[in-house]
């Protein structure tokens, strides 16, 4: 409706609108995300954290909301019909911009479990939305770097326990776990950088897949499998902001977990390594393929 405005204006609307959007839902949702954190009955808790999830998915409905009153994005999405509700999904996507966040969450919003993202221990710091993501239960990560690990063995496996933690609040309610396995957003400089044997994706790792599959192996039972595309070239947060995206693809697959990736040592089981590897560089050339399928359309 007002996509013909410019650029910049319409940048700083969505910037406003989206700021006293987060802040509205997230002061919301500190009611029940406070009375969580003070009241131990486990009960009481899952009933707090279903309310944390509504005001959540009510933010993103009203993201949506002035993308659609600001923006004239093409959206050509596939396979969405597939998402259920009540389900448990290990979701894993290519990574080019941090715009894939919002476009994901505007796709799934409602039709799948709201996604959980691993984020860095430091950000729960993060003013506003910080404890706002506590709430949600999203996984705070404490990473170790390998020269640290050799000179601290001790620390080995503290990731697959704060994982296993992390998992145990999403058995009473349905989620889903998002890991960007590239772990970084794709450039060519990071491609060439890897020598990666894909022409639009950079190399998985498997270790965060492998530490959920682990610990909630007998409660996830689907992947979902997101190719995002941006025919245009991957935007910046500003552009997609300014309503500079003139498309945005999403392809969506679900299909089984093999069973003989759950509830294994990924750090201490070398056959499980090589399995996990080996499905993620499967899943992995099939993406590339979807990708340049996707981009020459």
């Amino acid at each position: 409706m007002l996509s013909f405005l410019p650029a910049p204006l319409i940048g700083i609307l969505n910037s406003i609108l989206l700021g006293i959007n987060t802040l509205f839902w997230c002061l919301l949702l500190y009611i029940p995300a406070i009375l969580k954190l003070i009241v131990p009955h486990k009960g009481f808790r899952v009933l707090c954290t279903k309310a944390i999830i509504w005001v959540s998915e009510s933010w993103v409905a009203c993201n949506t909301g002035w993308m659609k009153l600001t923006q004239g994005t093409r959206w050509q999405v596939t396979g969405a019909e597939n998402l259920k509700r009540e389900s448990w999904y290990l979701v894993l996507s290519n990574h080019q911009s941090w715009v894939d966040i919002l476009a994901m969450q505007r796709v799934f919003n409602r039709k799948a479990p709201f996604l959980k993202f691993f984020l860095k221990q430091q950000l729960i710091w993060v003013p506003v939305i910080g404890l706002a993501w506590w709430g949600l239960d999203f996984p705070f990560m404490k990473r170790y770097s390998r020269e640290y690990l050799i000179k601290h063995p001790e620390k080995r496996g503290d990731d697959l326990i704060a994982t296993r933690k992390a998992c145990e609040k999403f058995r009473y309610t349905p989620v889903s776990v998002m890991n960007f396995v590239e772990g970084t957003r794709f450039t060519q400089a990071k491609h060439d950088k890897q020598k990666s044997p894909y022409q639009h994706l950079l190399v998985p790792k498997a270790g965060g897949a492998a530490f959920v599959l682990d610990a909630m192996g007998d409660s996830i039972d689907t992947l979902v499998d997101v190719t995002i595309a941006y025919p245009n070239g991957a935007p910046t947060f500003w552009d997609f902001i300014c309503g500079r995206v003139p498309e945005i693809q999403l392809d969506i697959s679900t299909r089984s977990i093999p069973e003989h990736l759950k509830g294994r040592d990924y750090s201490s089981d070398a056959e499980h390594r090589r399995n996990m590897k080996d499905w993620l560089g499967e899943l992995w050339r099939a993406k590339d393929e979807r990708l340049s399928r996707m981009l020459e359309k």
